[in-house]
């Protein structure tokens, strides 16, 4: 479930052993990795190390990642930028930079001439890229390699509705045998058995107002997993990258974090610099540090933006580096080459997720959960720049190895029930998806975002509570839709957010609470067991 470069890969990797089914929302390239613009953090230069990686990731995850993890993903990025070189993704080299080049390399492990730009938290140029455009050409060419494939079948306009457990031989555990699947095209639901399932579906941004993510990042795969009984963890912590184009008919267009890193300022209204009052690293520091920045300031001043400029670099390294950013702001009269760009901070990357292991096993047998939607701990209170692709590719590449070592002594589910609709209505009464739609996003923004308290908390809880309530005595009566379907799992994945913000009492990395500023000398996760504790309405 899900047409990113996590949910690609996995395919590409199980379908010289299995036949696969990748199931989009919409079209194939609506998941947030064709959005992406920065890159792949990997350790290629001479003068860099895994250990320095490793460092910054720990450093930027303010004590909550797991080392052994870190390493393991760390380590084997070398590995992940072989594996999509072969794949055919046209990454930018030194002797085009700003050019991308493609390159089937014959030899995958000559990975010299890769230019290597730089991001915040990283102390080093160690971020491989396609111009400002990497997420758009590794999906790409991986959906390229995947719609050639005889055993890959790529279905559009289906939506997951929930996962399809059964009991084991031993009658203990259960099992997932499948799923149940709105089809857009005939308003209808199937029944798609399967082997293994795997929960690619990206993160929950969608929850705020303001956001980088395409429109589908409703949580899907985390509500899905919360309902089946999988454990969920780190919820509270939702990036909010520093700068989104603020104009308003952008929609949600980011500007990569690599202009900072070749460079580029952040400024008040009047022109002054502001960074250096927040944090020795400046415009190089961790997101968490510089989105918080921004919004102290813009409170402070009352004003809706603050500007990035980089016009200082030349017009010719500008569209040869950026030419997404510099001809998209063009079209809303920005020239970045003599312009500065007004930005404002937007919800951008679920840390949290599905609790999963290095190979994306869920609590539930054959169930696997890999990308945005997991839980691995690797990020911990703030992912750092570009260490999420990576994450994406080494967790397939695992999964794909445990569901390789299991398919011969997994059979398909016997007999499975179809769909009851029996008892349900259509609906006359739309209007209550949209508004409902509207009032969650506009109370995630308002309480529970940059900047938190426990008041603002408390009050969140109690309207997501009644939205729960309106939005399950709907869906239960009445025939689904997609928004219906996403609306579900939005107001669920909220509850989870705030219950995880309000457990967390201290202020740590994404999560800032004003009741509670300090840091607790031990980290600890945060961690939500549908079995034991859960939501009050979940």
């Amino acid at each position: 479930m899900g047409s990113g470069a996590a949910g690609l890969t996995l395919a590409l990797r199980t379908a010289d052993f299995a036949r696969v089914a990748v199931l989009s929302k919409g079209d194939l390239n609506q998941g947030a990795t064709f959005y992406a613009q920065g890159g792949i953090a990997a350790v290629l230069d001479a003068k860099d190390s895994v250990a320095s990686h490793v460092e910054d990731t720990l450093t930027a995850g303010v004590g909550l990642c797991d080392r052994d993890i870190v390493e393991y993903m760390l380590g084997n990025s070398e590995e992940t930028i072989s594996w999509l070189v072969q794949q055919g993704v046209p990454f930018t080299t030194n002797s085009g930079a700003g050019k991308s080049q493609g390159r089937t390399s014959t030899d995958p492990s000559d990975l010299s001439s890769l230019h290597l730009t730089q991001e915040g938290g990283h102390s080093h140029r160690r971020i491989i890229h396609a111009t400002d455009a990497t997420g758009k050409a590794v999906f790409e060419a991986l959906q390229a390699r995947a719609q050639a494939h005889p055993n890959i079948h790529l279905i559009e306009a289906c939506t997951a509705v929930d996962l399809v457990l059964q009991p084991t031989t031993k009658g203990a555990e259960r099992i997932c045998v499948g799923s149940y699947v709105f089809n857009q095209r005939t308003d209808s639901i199937e029944l798609i058995k399967s082997r293994f399932v795997v929960l690619a579906t990206g993160g929950a941004s969608k929850a705020y107002l303001y956001t980088t993510n395409p429109d589908g990042a409703s949580g899907d795969g985390i509500a899905m997993a919360w309902r089946a009984g999988c454990r969920i963890a780190n919820m509270e912590f939702n990036q909010f990258h520093p700068t989104c184009l603020f104009h308003p008919h952008a929609k949600s267009f980011l500007i990569t974090e690599a202009l900072r890193g070749e460079g580029a300022k952040l400024e008040l209204p009047d022109g002054s610099q502001f960074m250096a009052k927040f944090d020795a690293r400046e415009e190089l520091a961790p997101r968490d540090i510089v989105a918080r920045a921004i919004d102290h300031e813009m409170k402070r001043l009352g004003c809706d933006c603050v500007y990035l400029n980089i016009s200082h670099r030349s017009e010719q390294f500008l569209k040869t580096h950026f030419p997404t950013i510099y001809s998209r702001c063009l079209e809303f009269g920005i020239d970045i080459t003599r312009q500065r760009i007004p930005v404002v901070p937007a919800a951008h990357y679920t840390c949290g997720g599905i609790v999963v292991n290095r190979r994306g096993e869920t609590d539930i047998a054959n169930l696997y959960a890999i990308g945005e939607t997991s839980f691995t701990g690797l990020h911990g209170a703030n992912r750092m720049a570009s260490n999420s692709l990576l994450e994406c590719f080494v967790v397939a590449f695992g999964a794909a190895r445990d569901i390789e070592s299991k398919i011969d002594g997994t059979p398909f589910a016997d007999q499975i029930a179809p769909w009851d609709a029996s008892r349900v209505t259509d609906s006359n009464d739309e209007i209550l998806i949209s508004h409902n739609w509207d009032e969650l996003r506009r109370c995630m923004w308002d309480f529970v975002g940059i900047v938190r308290n426990d008041a603002r908390l408390h009050r969140a809880q109690r309207r997501i509570e009644l939205l729960q309530q309106e939005v399950q005595e709907y869906y239960s009566e009445h025939r689904v839709s997609n928004d219906l379907l996403e609306l579900r799992n939005l107001v669920l994945v909220a509850e989870l957010i705030i219950s995880s913000a309000l457990q967390r009492k201290e202020s740590r990395g994404l999560h800032f609470n004003l009741d509670h500023p300090q840091t607790d000398a031990v980290a600890k996760n945060t961690l939500l067991n549908p079995r034991k504790t859960s939501p009050k309405s979940a």
